[in-house]
């Protein structure tokens, strides 16, 4: 008996050597997973850029935002009039978090009534919850330091009853509980659709290669590329439905509100399908059966995940790692799913994500069916 399940264990082993494109892949997926989570899994998000409305500007004004700037927690990316302005910078995606300080600072700050505004985008929870608690503490500490200096200046002894000469308001726009599911859900959207039109794609073509229905097509009088479109249709089809349910589920099952254009977004997953077809198209070919169809496609989706800011901040990983997510077409849709679910915003507000997304699908589709027709050849 030994001796059989040694023969059996033998034809395994050399199996696996045989097939080397799928051996290296296999053990080079630990240490992928090792780097990815090692570099990319950090939540905390510093250095977050920021809009500052100075109403007052005088030196204890700039003495707050300095604090601020000092932390590390916030850069400050530009001086806008007033509120209003910070917002629309946040809409826009130039800022993630805004600090609005009233007229009469120095003044309110000696009454010991003065408050400053933080207005931080929620649509990005990791952000928001960095920007949040950053804020708070930097305002308390601060507010510390200016009573202790009021205190040293009038020559008295601070007490448990003495009371801060300012505090701060975080507003979380967008998401004003921080609610995960307004998070995800938005996020769901974009990776599903990569995911569904990869995997239907690639796994189809390979499955009617390793089955020889191809060459049987082939035969018939249809063209390579029309045998290519009557592939792609049914899974543009599919992911579509399923995009529509998993989004009806969030607004409707989850109560995550949905606040855009909804025709806006609908045509623009449509545009954003053709890069996961093209995607799924590449792998078909590259992948010789359909075990190796599933390693490359797992460690696309791997890849995407991680990089794409679907779960872990883009803001918080190394510069080598955000530039490896530009190639990812997941990385330019979850901004515009969460622009238009989350934020409510239009075309113009993230028209680069759209221009990045139709040059992507174009070239990717392009590359795809000229290596498809050459793999029928």
């Amino acid at each position: 008996m030994l001796r059989r399940i040694w023969a059996v264990i033998q034809k395994e082993f050399i199996q696996t050597f045989r097939d080397r494109r799928t051996l290296m892949m296999t053990l080079s997926m630990p240490i992928i997973q090792l780097l990815l989570f090692g570099y990319a899994l950090n939540m905390s998000v510093d250095h977050i850029p920021t809009i500052v409305a100075d109403q007052s500007r005088d030196s204890a004004s700039q003495a707050y935002v300095d604090a601020a700037v000092v932390s590390g927690y916030f850069d400050v990316v530009e001086y806008v009039p007033g509120q209003a302005e910070v917002i629309r910078a946040i809409d826009e995606g130039r800022a993630q978090a805004g600090i609005v300080i009233p007229p009469d600072f120095a003044a309110r700050v000696e009454r010991g009534d003065a408050q400053v505004l933080f207005l931080v985008d929620g649509s990005d929870l990791f952000t928001s919850q960095s920007a949040y608690n950053a804020a708070t503490i930097i305002a308390e500490a601060h507010a510390t330091e200016v009573l202790m200096e009021k205190v040293e200046r009038s020559g008295l002894v601070a007490d448990s009853e003495s009371f801060l000469p300012f505090d701060a308001l975080v507003r979380i726009l967008y998401n004003p509980d921080m609610e995960t599911l307004w998070f995800i859900i938005p996020g769901m959207c974009a990776m599903l659709l990569q995911t569904q039109t990869i995997v239907l794609t690639a796994a189809s073509v390979v499955r009617e290669r390793e089955t020889g229905t191809v060459e049987q097509i082939l035969v018939t009088p249809i063209r390579p590329g029309e045998l290519m479109v009557g592939k792609i249709a049914p899974n543009i089809l599919i992911a579509m439905i399923n995009l529509l349910t998993v989004l009806a589920i969030g607004v409707w099952g989850f109560g995550v509100p949905f606040q855009g254009n909804f025709w806006l977004f609908l045509g623009l997953a449509f545009m954003y399908v053709f890069s996961g077809l093209g995607l799924g198209l590449l792998i078909s070919t590259l992948a010789q059966n359909q075990k190796q169809t599933q390693q490359l496609i797992m460690v696309m989706m791997l890849l995407g995940v991680v990089l794409s800011g679907f779960m872990f901040p883009r803001d918080a990983m190394p510069v080598l790692l955000r530039l490896a997510g530009n190639l990812f077409p997941l990385t330019y849709f979850i901004p515009i799913s969460r622009g238009i679910i989350t934020k409510g915003v239009g075309i113009t507000f993230f028209w680069d994500q759209v221009v990045a997304i139709v040059i992507y699908s174009v070239v990717i589709m392009f590359a795809a069916s000229r290596v498809f027709k050459q793999g029928l050849d």
